[in-house]
């Protein structure tokens, strides 16, 4: 956010459009960058329950993208929200662990991130990144490196929904 500048209601405006960054599949190192509590209203998969939405900037060796993944608080994706506390090192294998969600900004960890294809309201073809896995701090990843870890210049739209079960 070092570049981040409100604007007044009345201030001129310049900027067209700003170039897409897709990092191709691969493996990556991330950072934590915000998260934010929210409340999931249910659906036909999901129940009623809180919602961590986690930022993570992905560090590619030119670019760095920010993907948001959607953590819900249930019982049915208990699996997600350890995946999420051991890739950050703040969960052991084995051990319970009572969720602290404000410690996770700032860290950093390993993932596997792919370019999902979809189509958008309007039918058109898309395509964004999505994280397929985080991995445990203790798994022995060769990640893609940066070629220096700096404030991302775009930040993809928030995807959401990336990880299904059985994605990891």
């Amino acid at each position: 956010m070092d570049n981040f500048m409100e604007y007044g209601w009345e201030d001129e405006i310049v900027e067209e459009s700003r170039d897409f960054v897709l990092l191709p599949e691969g493996d990556y190192d991330f950072t934590v960058a915000k998260y934010e509590r929210a409340r999931h209203e249910g659906s036909a998969k999901v129940p009623p329950c809180n919602m961590a939405k986690v930022t993570f900037t992905i560090w590619g060796a030119e670019d760095s993208v920010d993907i948001t993944e959607n953590f819900f608080l249930c019982n049915k994706f208990e699996w997600k929200l350890s995946a999420l506390f051991l890739a950050l090192g703040l969960k052991k294998h084995g051990e319970p662990l009572k969720m602290n969600w404000n410690a996770i900004t700032g860290k950093k960890g390993k993932c596997h991130v792919y370019v999902d294809n979809y189509k958008n309201k309007d039918g058109e073809d898309r395509q964004s990144n999505k994280i397929k896995k985080l991995y445990a701090y203790d798994e022995n990843v060769t990640t893609i490196q940066p070629a220096k870890q700096q404030t991302p210049q775009y930040s993809q739209p928030a995807q959401t929904g990336g990880w299904k079960a059985g994605a990891f």
